[in-house]
């Protein structure tokens, strides 16, 4: 638990600017930035019970999940959501395992460069995409001030 900091300006874009609210698909009900990020985690389909966030001047997040790991993917899911600029985390994990270090992508990184970085061999990249799904879609799409998991082996 604790708080957990990222860039504003950087992160997927799922809020429409100087809106309170946001566009639904096709017909569909306007949805607010909270329901938004509710659906985000429901979509990347990280496993938690009874989440509930709370948005003011960060995400606040509450629930219970199995492992760090999930925890550790919500936390990142959220934050890197352009325009979030903290996550306060509440959420209880019922297996506690070793938390993951968090890295924050730089201009010219690669997964390799930062697996050379973290582990001292470029060829482990697949375990920090591994540990950064369903958020990474694949190894090469990374961005200047992304936040990513790096899981202590």
């Amino acid at each position: 638990m604790g708080l957990f900091s990222f860039l504003k300006n950087a992160g997927s874009k799922l809020f429409k600017k100087k809106e309170a609210a946001v566009a639904a698909p096709e017909a569909a009900p306007e949805l607010t930035k909270i329901q938004v990020l509710e659906a985000e985690v429901r979509r990347l389909g990280i496993p938690v019970e009874n989440l509930s966030l709370d948005l003011a001047e960060q995400v606040i997040i509450s629930g219970k999940t199995d492992t760090n790991a999930d925890r550790e993917k919500i936390i990142l899911a959220l934050g890197n959501v352009h325009g979030i600029g903290s996550v306060e985390d509440h959420i209880d994990v019922a297996n506690p395992e070793p938390e993951a270090v968090f890295y924050t992508v730089q201009k010219g990184d690669s997964l390799s460069m930062i697996a050379k970085t973290q582990y001292g061999d470029p060829m482990k990249y697949p375990q920090i995409f591994e540990a950064n799904k369903p958020m990474l879609s694949h190894p090469d799409k990374i961005y200047p001030g992304q936040v990513l998991r790096i899981p202590q082996v």
